[in-house]
């Protein structure tokens, strides 16, 4: 009972706002200049009157707001997200099969610099004065200040044009048959590098920073002075007495920052052809495919709100003294 009511509470929250997400991205894309029918008509080669009428009545788009709204709702509650007005499929459909990749992409590129950026965090904190911190420190501006489309184009210019080493484009190479599925995944991983390292390098400068600004305040408490003169060993000291408390900030920067990645795979899934829910957002936003625009946003919100329901169980495991009513 003690953790099933903030779970409750949790889940009805979490339904309050999809609900508000689903209304303001309706309104919002339906204020949008522009008519989505003459967009499919000039797809399918025609925009004469009759057509576009004919269009508008096919697709729901002669009713009023309320009367759309309402309609769609009713398709969400029985997991029905539309049909793609551009690829003429279920929404859900190009959903679930994207997913996976800009999965793959989001969790490799959070990981590594999650990893990374926390240890370069710890290791300057404890000379918060010495030259790794400074290094540290001036690497994390100048990561966190190039943007996510330009470290992209300047990986792409470095990495497959000076120097060839890595493929730009698509999750595999679909021109060479592979024989296992050790052969595959291994060229997924070297598709991967890429795209994981643009995305990764605006996230590892901030978790560099936090785990830094939180691992000096630790070292500093009465608890680790008492570990080492106890005689402890200092890598035990340091991550295992340290790192434990130090790590709550870089948590939850981890599970806030879930919603910016996925925003940052827009434009990194572009940058690479990857074939993710950013690639297809882009080529839905330019078609006015409204359908799918609304089905990748209500699937990113419910992405955001599982990953901080995770955040908070990670926090329990960090420190069992953190509770979910809290």
């Amino acid at each position: 009972m003690e953790l099933l009511r903030p779970a409750l509470k949790q889940l009805l929250r979490a339904a309050l706002l999809m609900a508000a997400v689903i209304l303001l991205n309706f309104l919002l894309i339906h204020m949008a200049p522009g008519d989505p029918a003459l967009t499919i008509a000039g797809e399918a080669g025609g925009s004469r009157p009759e057509v576009l009428e004919e269009l508008r009545r096919l697709y729901g788009l002669d009713k009023s707001f309320l009367a759309q709204f309402w309609i769609y709702v009713q398709q969400v509650l029985r997991g029905d997200f539309g049909r793609s007005f551009y690829f003429n499929a279920p929404v859900l459909d190009l959903v679930v099969a994207r997913m996976p990749a800009t999965a793959l992409l989001v969790l490799s590129a959070l990981l590594w610099s999650m990893v990374l950026g926390t240890a370069l965090g710890v290791l300057s904190a404890r000379k918060p004065d010495g030259l790794l911190s400074h290094t540290v420190n001036v690497m994390s501006v100048v990561g966190y200040s190039a943007p996510v489309f330009w470290t992209g184009l300047v990986l792409v210019i470095v990495f497959a044009s000076k120097l060839p080493i890595f493929p730009v484009s698509d999750i595999v190479d679909h021109s060479r048959p592979h024989a296992s599925v050790l052969q595959y995944m291994a060229d997924v991983g070297h598709h991967l590098v890429l795209p994981a390292l643009s995305l990764g390098l605006l996230y590892l400068a901030q978790f560099a920073r936090i785990a830094r600004a939180s691992m000096i305040g630790v070292f500093s408490a009465d608890y680790i002075r008492t570990a080492r003169a106890k005689g402890m060993p200092e890598w035990i000291v340091v991550w295992k007495h340290g790192l434990r408390n130090g790590m709550l900030p870089v948590i939850t920067i981890a599970g806030l920052q879930l919603g910016h990645v996925v925003s940052g795979a827009v434009l990194v899934e572009t940058v690479y052809s990857w074939p993710g829910l950013g690639r297809l957002a882009y080529d839905s936003i330019l078609r006015r495919d409204h359908p799918t625009i609304l089905g990748i946003l209500v699937f990113s919100t419910l992405l955001v709100v599982v990953v901080n329901f995770l955040t908070d169980l990670a926090y329990r495991l960090a420190d069992p003294r953190i509770r979910l009513s809290r």
